[in-house]
């Protein structure tokens, strides 16, 4: 881009490369990836949920090359991900991130369709909130061995049937690399292709799923264990969900080959059944 100064590599993506430059004194991103449907679904959160209490960075322009590339440009929040705060900054970061959460749970749906995992027009896969939860039912193709994927799935269909068919936004990735922040601030959400409509608790579930993983889910789950009263059923939600997102996570890492990350997620889910101790972290 004529003009641009200042290129510098970002932490990449599972399935994109990003760059940060300046231009006329103003700051971006762009990123590039083979499949663009999570660029179209950015630019969509974008435009209809943005506001003062959900910061997300302007889409500028998504691009289809003819060589099949994508590419999408955005302005650049200030900041750093909550994954790479250390102890002083996530201490100033965990309340504004809790009240980020809310407002995503808030946003207003109006034009939308669906639950689960939706579309760049805004129209989700799912007919019911029950379906999402349930899909993993008839998935085929998950590791089989000492009876923990029978034990998650006979769980998760047992509580899926207690958990109400909510539909607000849900971010689906919240909490570490794709939130960023600055001064106690949070100046940015990002990254929003696993974004779906159903339950706000999702993402909670998300956070508690983490939490032996990365310090700032750790530490995001301490703030709301302590300033949030969950009721039994709430807390049956919290833990259908952290299975829901466990046993997708086994389903990706069988899919791919990755041994380390498939028996972690194992470990884990065993760990939210009571059956084990709950795996050490892996990476910081």
């Amino acid at each position: 881009m004529p003009g641009a100064t200042g290129l510098e590599p970002l932490a990449e993506g599972d399935d994109s490369r990003a760059f940060a430059f300046r231009r006329h004194g103003e700051a971006f991103v762009l990123r590039l990836n083979r499949d663009g449907a999570g660029f179209d679904k950015d630019a969509f959160v974008q435009r209809r949920f943005a506001g003062p209490a959900l910061p997300i960075p302007e889409i500028l322009r998504v691009e289809r090359r003819a060589d099949g590339l994508a590419l999408c440009l955005s302005r650049r929040a200030p900041g750093t991900t909550l994954q790479e705060l250390d102890d002083a900054g996530l201490a100033l970061t965990v309340a504004p991130t809790a009240a980020v959460l809310e407002a995503i749970g808030a946003a207003d749906l109006a034009g939308t369709g669906g639950y689960g995992r939706f579309d760049a027009t805004g129209r989700g896969a799912q007919a019911s909130w029950q379906s999402f939860l349930r899909e993993p039912l008839g998935w085929g193709g998950l590791p089989a061995g000492d009876g923990t994927i029978g034990r998650i799935l006979d769980r998760l269909a047992a509580l899926a049937g207690r958990c109400p068919e909510e539909r607000r936004l849900v971010h689906g990735d919240f909490g570490s690399n794709n939130v960023l922040a600055e001064g106690g601030r949070i100046t940015g959400v990002i990254d929003w292709s696993e974004a779906l409509f159903g339950d706000p608790l999702y993402d909670v579930a998300n956070i508690l799923f983490w939490r032996p993983w990365l310090a700032c889910m750790e530490r995001q789950a301490a703030f709301l264990e302590a300033h949030r009263r969950w009721s039994p059923e709430v807390r049956d939600r919290l833990l259908c969900y952290q299975l829901r997102i466990g046993i997708d996570e086994i389903r990706q890492g069988a899919s791919a080959g990755a041994a380390e990350d498939l028996a972690w997620a194992m470990r884990r889910c065993a760990a939210i059944l009571g059956e084990t101790d709950a795996p050490s972290r892996p990476r910081g």
